[in-house]
Formats: C-alpha cells, structure tokens, sequence
C-alpha cells in the first residue's frame, strides 16, 4: 500500500514542472541579420509580389529573463513565412525540449472563430440619443457568411440590428497572436539573464538586381545595379543587416505553411419578410443572412517601396554601395550599414556603378529555311539590336553580375529615353553580355526565296541601313552544308554571316541549303 502511495506521489511530482510552467514573452529582437536567397524557380523573370518565391535566413539576438524552472520562451514578432522545423536556439543552458509555432494571427474572424459557442458581450449604441447597451449572447456561427448570435431575444446576426454594434471579448485567447510568434520550451537551474541567438529559414522573401544602362558617346554606356529586395510578409526586419546571395545552391522543396483564418469578417443580413423570418425554437428570429453573395475582398495594398536615393542621374557615386565577398562558389553582397526590410514592402541598396563601358552594337536577323513560292512577295522585317559587352576590366567593367533586368535609357537633349529592357542571367567575369533592347526600324533585312532543284534550296539575303552611319549585321545559319557567297565566321560555334553595312546603303548574300532527303 505504502508502495503504491509513493508511486503516486512521484507520478504526481514529475507532472508538477510541467504544470508549473512560467511565461516568458520576448517581444522584439535586439539584433537581427537577413540573408536572402533567390527564387531558383524564378529565372530572370519578374519577383511575385504577394508571396515571393525565395527565401532567407534570419538570425536574431534577443536577451532573455529566465525563471529557475521550467519555462515557455514566446519568440514574437518571427517571420509570417518561418519554417519551424529549421529553427535553432542556442544559449540556453538546457536546451531546447519542444518548439511550437504559433500560425494562427490576432484578428476580427480569428477571434469569433475562438470564441464559438462561447460567451461574449454586444454593444450597441443609438443613433439617436447616443446611449450605449450592452448585453450578453453567445456565438452559434461565423465568422464566413456571417455572425449569428443567441441572446435574450432570440438569434440575431450580428450588424443587422440597425444601430452600431461591436462584439466586446473576456480575453485573448492564449492559442492567438497578434504577431507571428515561435514558442520553446526550456529549463533553467536558477533565474538568469541568457542571451540567445534565434535561426531559422522563412519563405516569401525574394531578391534581384535592378540594371539601369544609359547609352554614352562613341559606344559606351554608364551601368547602374540596384540590389532590390522584396519582403511579402506581414513582419518587417529594423535595422537588419542585409545580405543577398547571388547562384542557385540546392534547396528541395519545403512543405506547405499552415494558413490562418480568413482575416476579413463579413457581416450581411438576408431581407425582411421571407420565409426564413419564421420563429425558431427558443426564440425569435429577428433578421438572417441575405442570399446576395459577399462583395470581393479588398485588393491587397501596393507594396510600399523603400529606395536609399543618392543622386537623381545614372552616373553618380552612391552614398552606401553593397560589399561583394566570396560565398564557396556563390557570391554574398552585404549591405554595410543596417537598413530596414518592412513588411510588404522593397527594398534598394546600389549594387554597383561602373561609367565608360566599351560595348559593339550589332544588328541581328534571323533565318529559317521556306520553300520557294513565285508568287509569295519578299517583305522586309527590322534587325534587332544587340549590345554586346565583355566583362573584363579593360572593357570598364569586370566583375560578377547577378540575374535580373536591365532598363536601356538614352539622352535626347537633358531628358533620358527609354530604349528598352532586356533580362539579364547570371554573369561571371570574363563572360560575354548580350543585351537585347529592341527592334530597329532603319536596319532592315529580307530573304527572298531563288528557285532552286530537289537537292538545292536557294536564298538571298538583302540588307538595307537608312542610318548615317556604317553597322555591323549578322545572320546566324545554324543548318549543315550552307554554301554562302560570303565568307562565314563561327560565332558560339554557329556559322554567321558578319558584314558591315555602309551608311545609307545594303548588302547582300547569296545562299545555298541541301535540302533533307
């Protein structure tokens, strides 16, 4: 008997801690850094705004009062998109025992949700002589299609009563939070002052660089990178030390973030006078919900763009300009001061500037085989433009440049012009950078098909220039056994034709094909 009473009391007392647990809220960091990696499904393509598709690590420092005892850690103000099962806690003297992530937000719907078939008070308040009531109901339903309460009267909806009505709550409900919140659990010796460090990886952050080119004399151009960074949370980072990684390291696809509740809440009543308005068991039914359907929900506001600004010109020297270091095989731009990623919001940081940068302009066709046609007519199509520049510092430039767009503005008097844009891979140095702004209007081409034999297709290939100046055009002729009238040079291993047009005048090329048996 004796035996069975104390293992009553052990059972009883290892329960005890568990039980005794004390809250220790953290409600802001005392340092924050953000690393952020880029969507590596999003090529050079343009960064969702709503939910981006990248991801960063965040590391934030936070000093903590500890308890002796048992204790639950709540780690406010985490990121929307936190990956829980990617958290690491260090510097408390025990550990981590379990770590919970709070996905459920502090709002209008999420508390009606938390509170069905609970008790809550209703304020109302007359128009007309300005005397507030209140009473007691209980919530039956909501918070999507509506709010139907039980008071003394009978059911209602809410916000059908005619006058000004508010639902007034007892409390928070301990499983809500008005910011996304990570919850540990710890133990600690004795009460303590600990400093710990809180990693983790969070989605919907995404980075690119902004390219802003501005044509110069004798073919040359000022180039201008912004480092923008897009935060589609609902959690901003102040005063964060900012960092971005350009290249794709391996990431395998993370599982699907829980989602709250709907944010919004609807209140809507059905009409006067149907059959719905008959009594109900334990009351009367005074209004309902109406069968109209729900207006949409409110567009999401416009991303709010945060720019550091250094000068209103492309050519300029920058007041802060992001650090480039070496990360294995990628490479990390570090921003040097702290700056602040909000929420819902972009970020610009300069990425770098470079004036002067040699590049050839070139005027590019394209060529496909068609049969020969005596009545089809020949009609002439423009050339595309192509800058082309080698990223090598005798060229004015020389250094990495990471995927993103670049915009093309050239001076017409003192006002720029856009030209065009064009995207932008990945580009180590040494390589070459082709940009493709747009088509040309006074560089034209044509091919004309030339009767030919069963084995021979025959073309010619005229162009024309209307500038006042000599231009280089190339044809690329990607097919085996071409015979052309003109010397052929090969040009990323593709046989070219590469000729000057003078000013105001053509060229021409006479082609031959062996056509597929």
């Amino acid at each position: 008997m004796l035996a069975r009473i104390a293992l009553a009391l052990a059972a009883l007392l290892a329960a005890l801690p568990a039980a005794a647990q004390t809250l220790v809220v953290s409600d802001t960091p005392d340092a924050v850094a953000v690393t952020v990696y880029r969507d590596p499904n999003r090529g050079e393509g343009a960064i969702r705004r709503s939910w981006p598709g990248g991801h960063a690590l965040v590391t934030e420092t936070r000093t903590l009062q500890l308890p002796a005892g048992a204790s639950v850690i709540r780690f406010v103000g985490v990121s929307e998109g936190m990956l829980p099962e990617t958290a690491i806690v260090t510097g408390l003297p025990r550990g981590v025992g379990e770590k919970n992530r709070d996905a459920r937000l502090l709002g209008p719907a999420t508390l009606v949700d938390a509170y069905l078939k609970r008790r809550v008070t209703v304020r109302r308040t007359d128009r007309a002589t300005g005397k507030v009531s209140e009473s007691e109901a209980v919530i039956q339903a909501g918070p999507t299609g509506g709010v139907l309460l039980t008071t003394d009267e009978g059911i209602e909806a809410l916000g059908c009563s005619g006058l000004p009505e508010a639902l007034v709550y007892p409390g928070v409900p301990a499983d809500l939070a008005a910011k996304p919140t990570l919850a540990v659990t710890t133990d600690s010796p004795r009460a303590q002052t600990v400093t710990v460090q809180l990693s983790y990886l969070a989605q919907g952050l995404d980075w690119s660089a902004t390219y802003v080119a501005q044509l110069g004399a004798d073919d040359t151009l000022d180039l201008f990178g912004w480092m923008t960074v897009v935060n589609g949370g609902s959690q901003g980072f102040a005063d964060a030390r900012t960092s971005a990684v350009a290249g794709q390291p391996n990431k395998e696809q993370a599982a699907r973030l829980p989602r709250a509740a709907a944010a919004a809440l609807r209140l809507q009543c059905w009409p006067m006078g149907r059959t719905s308005d008959a009594p109900a068991k334990g009351g009367e039914v005074r209004q309902m919900v109406s069968p109209v359907p729900p207006p949409p929900p409110p567009a999401p506001p416009a991303p709010s763009v945060d720019i550091v600004v250094t000068g209103s010109r492309v050519a300029f020297a920058p007041v802060m300009m992001a650090a480039q270091e070496d990360l294995g095989d990628l490479k990390l731009y570090r921003i040097p001061e702290p700056v602040s990623v909000a929420a819902r919001a972009t970020k610009q940081v300069a990425l770098l500037h470079r004036e002067r940068v040699q590049m050839a302009r070139i005027y590019a066709g394209t060529f496909q085989p068609f049969a020969h046609d005596p009545d089809r007519d020949a009609e002439s199509g423009p050339a595309e433009i192509v800058l082309r520049v080698e990223n090598r510092i005798e060229a004015g430039l020389g250094l990495p440049l990471p995927a993103g767009s670049v915009a093309l503005f050239a001076a017409r008097g003192e006002q720029p012009v856009l030209l065009g844009e064009s995207a932008l891979k990945d580009r180590a140095i040494g390589d070459e950078i082709e940009l493709r702004p747009g088509d040309s209007s006074e560089v034209r081409y044509t091919i004309v098909g030339k009767p030919g034999s069963k084995r021979r297709a025959n073309y010619r290939v005229e162009v024309t220039n209307a500038l006042a100046n000599p231009v280089t055009f190339e044809l690329p002729i990607p097919y085996r056994d071409a015979k052309a009238g003109a010397p052929l040079v090969s040009y990323k291993g593709v046989p070219t034709w590469r000729v000057t047009v003078p000013a105001n005048g053509t060229a021409s090329l006479d082609l031959t094909l062996k056509r597929e048996r």
